[in-house]
């Protein structure tokens, strides 16, 4: 039998997500049995799948000790000496500018030092995260970019932190920026286009339509950019999402004839290469939350002091 008391970051969430996450391997399958079956309870009683727990409730499981024996692989990050570049911090969030050829989170290479272990470990050694003393919750990312890409990422200390963050991000509430550098100069030098984008798992590429296609499951997608500067047949680009999507401004500026200067998905990578750029110039560089804006100096941007020299 293993028991669960709910602390503040377990509480307001259904009793099925909450074993989900306590324990390790377990099927859903089985968790909905010993539900019905009453091998999970809540203050001794029967409760149901979608019950919202309570801080202080009591959560009891007569099912094999074998699940709740911790093999999480994110545990690597009691290894780590964190390196991360704090752009803000308070009680409840973390902002931090991720380096390039950082990924946020494990991915299908496997690597363990990612930004969300840089971020736990950070956590852990101030004393803000104690794994003992949590049932269900870690730090958590709130956004992610891709590998290639730099700049700020939210992080979550708690939970109700995570779900009010998750919640403007759904709801379009929190503004991001991004810096590039694209080919050629964009005309008009500052509008808002959009399109249609469509994933491809098998490739993770997208491809952007200017009309929703017949076939596919399209989304819409709407990009604002600004020309900050150009020379030498390239532009400096400010630009700001109005839709989130995978790779949305490297296929939409691709799409428009003016591909981000070293992508190597949809720019023109061989002779990019020449030039010494590997990775994307690419950077979310400002972040509002709540009306405060925090951002990157964009001098201390590595294509932004190239493009200025």
């Amino acid at each position: 039998m293993k028991e669960f008391i709910i602390n503040k970051n377990d509480a307001e969430q259904r009793l099925d997500k909450f074993i989900e996450k306590a324990t390790v391997g377990m099927p859903k399958s089985l968790i909905y049995k010993s539900i019905r079956t009453k091998k999970i309870k809540v203050n001794r009683k029967r409760a149901e799948a979608n019950y919202v727990l309570k801080q202080g409730d009591v959560v009891l499981m007569f099912v094999k000790d074998e699940f709740f024996v911790s093999t999480d692989p994110d545990a690597y990050f009691l290894t780590l000496t964190p390196r991360i570049d704090i752009v803000h911090e308070d009680n409840d969030l973390l902002l931090v500018n991720k380096p390039m050829g950082v990924s946020c989170i494990p991915d299908e290479r496997e690597d363990r030092d990612t930004l969300i272990n840089q971020i736990k470990a950070y956590l852990y050694r101030k004393g803000e995260f104690v794994p003992e003393a949590e049932n269900s919750f870690e730090p958590a990312l709130c956004n992610r970019i891709d590998r290639n890409t730099c700049g700020i990422v939210i992080a979550a200390k708690n939970a109700e932190t995570l779900r009010k963050i998750n919640d403007d991000i759904k709801h379009r509430r929190i503004d991001k920026k991004y810096l590039c550098i694209v080919h050629g100069t964009p005309k008009p030098e500052s509008n808002i286009i959009e399109g249609y984008l469509i994933k491809d798992s098998k490739t993770n590429t997208v491809k952007v339509y200017d009309s929703k296609p017949s076939k596919g499951d399209a989304k819409s997608i709407k990009t604002g950019y600004k020309v900050l500067k150009s020379k030498n047949g390239f532009s400096l680009v400010e630009v700001e999402l109005y839709t989130g999507r995978t790779h949305q401004i490297r296929a939409h500026m691709a799409h428009i004839g003016h591909p981000l200067l070293g992508d190597g998905k949809y720019g023109i990578n061989k002779e990019d290469k020449k030039l010494g750029y590997k990775y994307q110039a690419l950077c979310s560089y400002s972040t509002t939350i709540d009306g405060i804006e925090y951002s990157i100096d964009p001098d201390t941007i590595w294509f932004v002091k190239d493009f200025n020299k």
